[in-house]
């Protein structure tokens, strides 16, 4: 890799751990660059400003999406209800991991950041529909009823995550993300009108 494209990519990689860790505002430009180990001329050259790095990262997410967080997960079962569980359970991971400081980086710039900054929402929206538009796949596959909204339910499917995984993060516990994936299982149980196969114990 070029010594630029190098530069640019700790740029990136820094902000993504500490925008996620302590905000995009709680982030001052100083902890960037000693985080990522550069000065202030590199970081101009690539960025003009630390909203521009905001939106290099959300464009990381948006790339990383599948490859880091849908296939992975896709990979573990070919059945289409499973796999839904199956991101899932790639997030509680993480929340166990960080000791229920996990917080879904996404989620917290969605609400930190200024509404009027669109460029950057614009980015976010983009990530959450490809997250959305992920697990409408599998719903598709899944034989629910006539008229079962697709695209409502996958939306419902990313409140549960972002609800559980923010009220999780605020009892220091993984039992209120736990809660609500169990109630998505009842719900699409309901839907589906038998049992189906439990993936994780912990969502039964």
């Amino acid at each position: 890799m070029p010594r630029g494209a190098d530069t640019r990519e700790r740029l990136i990689q820094s902000a993504l751990y500490l925008f996620w860790d302590r905000g995009f505002a709680g982030t001052s430009m100083a902890e960037l660059l000693a985080h990522a180990e550069v000065n202030s001329g590199s970081f101009y050259h690539f960025f003009e400003s630390k909203e521009s790095l905001l939106r290099a990262v959300l464009e990381e997410y948006l790339v990383a999406l599948r490859p880091m967080v849908v296939d992975p997960a896709f990979a573990t079962t070919s059945e289409p209800i499973e796999r839904i569980f199956a991101i899932l359970a790639g997030y509680r991971v993480r929340i166990l991991q960080t000791e229920c400081r996990y917080g879904c980086p996404l989620g917290r710039l969605a609400l930190e950041i200024d509404s009027e900054n669109r460029p950057a929402h614009d980015l976010i929206a983009q990530n959450f529909k490809g997250w959305i538009e992920a697990v409408r796949s599998c719903l598709e596959e899944a034989q629910l009823p006539a008229g079962t909204n697709l695209d409502g339910l996958a939306t419902y499917v990313l409140a549960v995550m972002e609800g559980g995984v923010m009220i999780g993060r605020s009892y220091g516990s993984v039992e209120p993300f736990d809660l609500a994936v169990a109630q998505l299982r009842e719900h699409l149980r309901l839907l589906l009108g038998h049992d189906f196969v439990t993936a994780n114990k912990h969502f039964s």
